[in-house]
């Protein structure tokens, strides 16, 4: 009886190969150097920083408030003094400084440069009238003279003060005094005989009616400054009811 070993007769004993869990680089420890570690956690904290330094970067900043101011132009001093001031600003200064002056005597000047004379002596403020009574216009100054003044020569005024000449034209003569014009008092008729008829009419109501005729011709009585009154309805001293007034007329220089 020969002895077999228990081996023997059988296929010979293969391994059995591990079982594969995936690539053997897996399994693998991959080893980062020290220097190479701080070099990416340096980066991601640079990333980090960079996110907030940009979000503050782009948040608005607060609004500046600017006052502008504007410097008014200062004229140079060599300007003003090189300015020469001009008549009217010479009167202008002279009416400052001298508000009180004695009045010129006027009388037996001509309108004109009774005028002219006034306002170099500060009086700016004229008036003129005609001293016969006429109510006539002075409508060229030239052709007139002044026969009264209504404030005396001599005497202190302010230079606001109206100045008032009586006139007539150059080739008549001056009355004594100034004839006032007529007006109506307590509502009765004046007597306007003689009157010019424009001075009658402005004695009597703007409303009033009136009709004037011509005693001599059949004239029309076209500037009644030149014609006088020579005969009027209703009577003087009647009373003014509104009633209409008539009047007859010639020019000055004729009789009635």
């Amino acid at each position: 009886m020969s002895y077999q070993h228990p081996g023997w007769g059988q296929q010979p004993f293969t391994p059995e190969p591990p079982k594969s869990r995936g690539p053997g680089w897996a399994k693998k420890r991959v080893a980062i150097p020290a220097g190479a570690g701080l070099f990416v956690v340096g980066i991601m904290l640079g990333a980090a920083g960079s996110g907030g330094t940009e979000k503050a970067a782009t948040s608005k900043p607060a609004p500046t408030v600017t006052k502008t101011v504007t410097a008014k132009p200062v004229e140079p001093a060599e300007d003003k003094a090189d300015a020469k001031p001009t008549k009217a600003e010479k009167a202008e200064e002279s009416k400052k400084d001298d508000s009180e002056v004695k009045v010129p005597n006027f009388v037996g000047m001509g309108l004109q440069f009774a005028q002219d004379a006034a306002q170099e002596k500060g009086f700016y403020s004229l008036r003129s009238h005609d001293s016969t009574g006429r109510d006539r216009m002075q409508a060229f100054d030239r052709n007139w003279k002044v026969c009264s003044q209504n404030i005396k020569a001599g005497k202190t005024a302010s230079t606001d003060t109206t100045l008032d000449f009586g006139a007539v034209k150059l080739e008549e003569t001056c009355p004594a005094s100034d004839k006032k014009a007529p007006e109506a008092a307590d509502g009765k008729m004046p007597n306007l005989v003689g009157e010019s008829v424009k001075a009658a009419r402005g004695a009597l109501a703007s409303g009033m009616s009136i009709t004037v005729t011509d005693a001599a011709e059949d004239r029309m009585v076209l500037l009644e400054s030149n014609w006088k009154v020579c005969t009027q309805k209703p009577a003087a001293g009647a009373a003014l009811n509104g009633q209409p007034v008539e009047f007859t007329a010639v020019k000055f220089e004729e009789s009635c």
